[in-house]
């Protein structure tokens, strides 16, 4: 504990206490530069401490799917909140499906609900204790054992709102993330970062499934000049080619390579948006450069016409047809959100971007994906959290 408290010592950090009851959160101008590398390396050695067995895991789940399973239905969620109710769970959990996408926000662990905001603590007990929170609840183990389950992250499950590879304590959140999902021993716990892919099927049915990383690698973002204006709420899109970067060199020599395997659908998940230009919240389009990448790389490796992008994070639901990237068929894009914190006291919401489909759906929800190979389509539905269909649009592959 020593290395660790020199380590936020070299770091800035003034009167954090370090042990199995840390005081509250401190502070550390994260945006002023890289740390120092021997801070770094005292981070992680302190973290070389902590055991698996102080990490929590989720409860036992069904298997995956094999391979040469051909799958018809897959279900995706993001931003649920351990600490609140959540009926869509039970709702999930009574559909037929294949499979479930955790899109991220999975936990809320920078945040408790009676303490606020807890985001500088070096040992992440507050999202160590989301996770664990989120393992003993009934209707998240009842939908563990109804439907094979993978998961990425987003930002409250990675640790700080809005945060990427700023954040200090990233690698211990990744470790935990991974422990939680049973990444660890897979590729994904193998490298930085938790990207991966899977792919079911046989040759004219085979699914491929793309998990994004976009916080990890992630450069700040451009902090928006008109606080809370419609469009530019929190912020704008970056100008600065230098300072932007979503998935990191690695992550896209990655991506590219998948994309370049054979599969006759591809479903594409980023925690964030990547379609809409019209808000200031989190998403592709306020790293102009980076999203253009995305779309070139889509249509260079011919996957534009059979993928479909997967999103959560903005607490509202969406459907979208990408007409900037693609070949042939617009390029539809699915967000479901969220889970059990909808802000909105509307079903509709006045934001309407120029590629939406229809109008959003802002209380609480879930998706759904469709496929039938037969007619080659796709059935993109939002469902509310009793498992009504509310939107819904087929698109072809």
């Amino acid at each position: 504990m020593r290395g660790l408290a020199l380590a936020l010592g070299v770091l800035g950090v003034v009167g954090c206490q370090v042990g199995p009851d840390p005081a509250p959160p401190f502070t550390a101008d994260v945006q002023a530069g890289a740390p120092p590398a021997s801070a770094m390396e005292a981070l992680r050695a302190y973290y070389r401490t902590i055991p698996d067995s102080a990490l929590p895991v989720a409860p036992a789940g069904k298997p995956l799917p094999d391979q040469a399973s051909r799958l018809t239905r897959i279900l995706i969620a993001s931003c649920l909140d351990e600490e609140l109710e959540a009926p869509a769970l039970a709702a999930m959990s009574r559909e037929t499906a294949d499979l479930v996408l955790m899109l991220g926000d999975n936990v809320y662990g920078d945040i408790d609900q009676a303490a606020g905001v807890i985001d500088d603590d070096p040992d992440l007990v507050e999202l160590r204790q989301s996770f664990a929170d989120l393992s003993v609840r009934a209707d998240f183990a009842a939908l563990r054992a109804a439907h094979p389950m993978l998961a990425t992250w987003d930002d409250h499950d990675f640790g700080k709102n809005d945060s990427g590879a700023d954040f200090l304590f990233r690698e211990f959140a990744e470790r935990i993330h991974e422990r939680f999902w049973g990444l660890d021993a897979t590729e994904a716990g193998s490298r930085p970062g938790v990207y991966f892919s899977r792919a079911f099927g046989p040759e004219g049915a085979r699914l491929q499934i793309i998990m994004l990383d976009t916080r990890f690698f992630r450069s700040p973002l451009t902090r928006t000049d008109e606080y809370n204006k419609k469009g530019k709420e929190r912020w704008i899109p970056s100008a600065d080619s230098t300072r932007q970067e979503m998935l990191g060199e690695a992550q896209w020599a990655w991506l590219e390579s998948e994309l370049e395997k054979p599969a006759d659908l591809r479903l594409l998940v980023s925690s964030i948006q990547v379609t809409p230009d019209v808000h200031g919240w989190e998403a592709w389009a306020k790293m102009p450069k980076e999203r253009a990448r995305l779309y070139d790389l889509l249509r260079s490796t011919g996957a534009s016409d059979e993928t479909v992008i997967v999103s959560g994070d903005r607490h509202t639901s969406f459907l979208y047809s990408n007409t900037a990237a693609a070949v042939g068929r617009a390029i539809p894009e699915i967000t479901a959100s969220s889970l059990n914190k909808s802000f909105s006291r509307t079903e509709v919401s006045d934001e309407k971007d120029a590629q939406q489909v229809g109008d959003n759906y802002a209380f609480t929800n879930y998706g759904a994906i469709g496929v039938d190979w037969e007619k080659r389509s796709v059935a993109l539905e939002i469902r509310s959290e009793a498992g009504a269909v509310v939107r819904s649009m087929t698109v072809g592959f």
